[in-house]
């Protein structure tokens, strides 16, 4: 069993041959683009596997609805991972520098992801004929900058989500206006000895559950 096959079950993720090719395709994509722009500082794929694709993957039980938006996609973490695996979804790759949403795109039609959208644009700025069930982020700095610029998004009753590493106790201490904390799930991604944590959100009208 491949060390990605091993590590997505080890997530509750039963990953299918070709689920596993598009994985590592992506990766390759993303080296081979690498050399012309900034995509990522991680250049071991050993590394790639654990801190890009399982740490996208371990993300999942946390998701609700069908459409989805990862906002600050960058490289396509967590979104392409997450839409290679749940093809049943929608999955909206908001991203504002215009050389990134290239490769986004290059990597969706290369790749024959059919469920994914490239946006460039600011998550302030898009405005999406209807707004998202789940709108999650992966290190795009505080809470309170996340729920000002990418709140809107997130439909009636939705989550935001942000993906963390340590505990982030000094940010959940701080006010959100409008938004309560429903739970921060930590996260155990196989092969990883660093700390993940995913820090849910909702509006403070919605109901918690």
């Amino acid at each position: 069993m491949s060390p990605i096959t091993e590590g997505a079950r080890e997530l509750g993720v039963e990953l299918t041959p070709e689920q596993v090719a598009k994985l590592i395709a992506h990766l390759d994509l993303m080296d081979e683009w690498g050399q012309r722009m900034n995509l990522t500082a991680i250049r071991d794929r050993e590394q790639q596997l654990t801190k890009h694709v399982l740490d996208s993957l371990s993300v999942i039980p946390y998701l609700r609805g069908r459409r989805i938006a990862d906002v600050g996609s960058g490289a396509g973490f967590p979104g392409i991972p997450l839409a290679i695996v749940m093809p049943e979804a929608q999955f909206a790759l908001i991203e504002s520098t215009g050389k990134k949403c290239r490769f986004l795109e290059h990597v969706r039609d290369t790749l024959e992801i059919t469920n994914v959208e490239v946006v460039q644009a600011r998550a302030e700025a898009w405005k999406p004929a209807a707004r998202y069930d789940t709108v999650l982020a992966r290190a795009v700095g505080p809470l309170a900058d996340l729920i000002r610029n990418a709140g809107a998004l997130v439909a009636g009753n939705g989550r935001l989500l942000a993906m963390k590493g340590r505990f982030p106790e000094e940010e959940l201490a701080r006010k959100t206006s409008g938004w309560k904390v429903t739970a921060v799930h930590k996260l155990a991604v196989p092969g990883l000895a660093e700390e993940r944590h995913v820090v849910e959100l909702c509006r403070s009208h919605d109901k918690a559950a």
